[in-house]
């Protein structure tokens, strides 16, 4: 190492403080122990040299590499498993085919209208291994929203398959029991015979009341799977009263609340409530016949 003056010490501290920003002791001192060389290296291969036009010196400039700080890599999302019944739905929805569901609707149809009539549908039930008669049919038939007996549209038979999301005669099989179990819950029940009305209509003829013979078909097909104990009195009742020829809507609707609130001897009717005035003839012809009854014993 060479021997500085204090002179040259003081020379290059001024130049050393000029090129990297330390104060004139400090440079004095790292100059004294012969360690400017290694902080000129250090601070070039820390530092960015721009070029100066007036000075072949390199001004150290601040790095402009980012810092990125590691963080641990986060487990993968877990799908959330799908127990049996939501694997089976997910398998259907995944495989249905709108383009079956029409192919299968070609196989009834009417050869002169887009629509599978009285044949069809005879054909249709065979192949579901049902009567047409069946309680099923009824509840299969709603699902569809048809709006007439003994016919599909074939918008309503596709509409129905989608909202089974099936798409095959196999497929529609399959949801009998899931639709006989729906039709159990009150409301869904309720919603069943209402719509139930409306299909007994001949909506062509512009039909408004339900001709007598077809309600008591239908209240026998919407009540088979649990039958209320005033059903078939009732039933009687109206066959034995030739006179009465058809069924307005109201008295098909409020039959229900009927059997729901009226006990079976008829001990809670109340005929000053709302109700339909065959109703009323119907109480007293029970009452009349169970005291013909009373008198015969």
């Amino acid at each position: 190492m060479p021997f500085w003056t204090r002179k040259e010490i003081l020379e290059r501290s001024l130049r050393f403080s000029a090129d990297f920003g330390c104060s004139n002791g400090q440079v004095s001192i790292l100059l004294a122990r012969g360690t400017a060389r290694s902080i000129s290296k250090e601070s070039e291969s820390t530092s960015t040299s721009v070029p100066m036009m007036t000075s072949s010196r390199s001004v150290p400039v601040a790095s402009d590499r980012k810092i990125f700080t590691p963080y641990p890599k986060l487990p993968p999302i877990k799908k959330p498993s799908l127990n049996g019944e939501s694997k089976r739905l997910s398998f259907i929805s995944r495989d249905f085919s709108e383009s079956k569901v029409h192919a299968l609707f070609e196989q009834y149809k009417d050869a002169d209208d887009d629509a599978i009539l009285a044949e069809g549908v005879e054909k249709f039930c065979c192949d579901l291994e049902v009567n047409p008669d069946d309680f099923i049919v009824l509840v299969l038939a709603w699902k569809f929203q048809a709006e007439m007996m003994c016919r599909f549209t074939r918008e309503e038979f596709l509409h129905g398959c989608k909202s089974l999301k099936v798409d095959s005669i196999k497929g529609i099989q399959s949801k009998f029991t899931e639709l006989l179990t729906e039709v159990q819950n009150k409301q869904t029940f309720k919603d069943l015979y209402r719509w139930t009305y409306k299909f007994g209509l001949d909506v062509e003829t512009g039909q408004r009341t339900l001709p007598i013979d077809m309600a008591l078909s239908l209240w026998k097909l919407v009540f088979s799977q649990n039958e209320p104990k005033l059903l078939s009195r009732w039933l009687e009742f109206l066959e034995d009263h030739p006179s009465i020829r058809g069924i307005p809507r109201d008295t098909w609707d409020m039959y229900l609340n009927f059997t729901e609130q009226v006990s079976n001897d008829l001990s809670a009717y109340d005929d000053t409530e709302a109700w339909p005035s065959l109703f009323d003839d119907f109480v007293e012809y029970e009452n009349d016949r169970q005291n013909q009854n009373v008198k015969m014993m």
